[in-house]
């Protein structure tokens, strides 16, 4: 792996277990075994390096997405598929936890990607829901851009309860009432 591939995961894995304030220049280098001089060669200091991080976990939560919202069957089932699927639940969202850093929020070039992937988040939600409406999957109903909000939230807000509780069930708990209420979108 080349180094600077190797300084962006490791950066990447270390903002999800520390968030930006946590994440020194000093354990991004231990984590990866790069020198300083090697990640200055890289990047121009830790903002920079973070920002190509977040940039990447941005990226890789879409595609990740995109294979269940994109993917086979009826607009209820992708998106239970993109409820359902497979998540470190009690790590949180790679990208979520970092919307929670202060430092973040509050360097404009650090959270775009975060504010973005959310963003394309509800709107990729919300064309499934509108073309499962157009198909006839869905009744008419709740604004889709709304609804797709709401899933967005249910699902950070269910790695929050899960976290707190310590257990997935929280989680697996608000998935399954979001898809109770989704289900009563589909016609019988």
């Amino acid at each position: 792996m080349a180094t600077q591939d190797r300084l962006i995961e490791t950066t990447q894995e270390l903002l999800w277990e520390r968030g930006y304030t946590g994440t020194s220049p000093r354990a991004i280098q231990q984590r990866s075994g790069v020198g300083q001089g090697s990640m200055y060669h890289h990047f121009a200091g830790k903002p920079d390096l973070a920002a190509a991080a977040i940039r990447r976990s941005a990226e890789q939560l879409r595609a990740e997405v995109e294979q269940q919202l994109g993917g086979p069957g009826s607009a209820y089932q992708r998106i239970e598929a993109y409820l359902r699927r497979d998540r470190d639940v009690l790590r949180g969202c790679r990208v979520g936890r970092l919307a929670q850093d202060p430092e973040v929020v509050a360097e404009a070039e650090l959270r775009a990607p975060v504010e973005e992937t959310f963003a394309w988040l509800t709107d990729r939600i919300a064309a499934v829901l509108e073309e499962g409406r157009r198909r006839g999957e869905l009744l008419p109903g709740p604004d889709a851009g709304e609804l797709a909000a709401a899933l967005v939230a249910l699902v950070q807000g269910g790695y929050v309860l899960a976290r707190a509780a310590g257990s997935t069930e929280p989680f697996d708990r608000a998935v399954r009432g979001a898809l109770g209420l989704l289900a009563a979108q589909v016609p019988r």
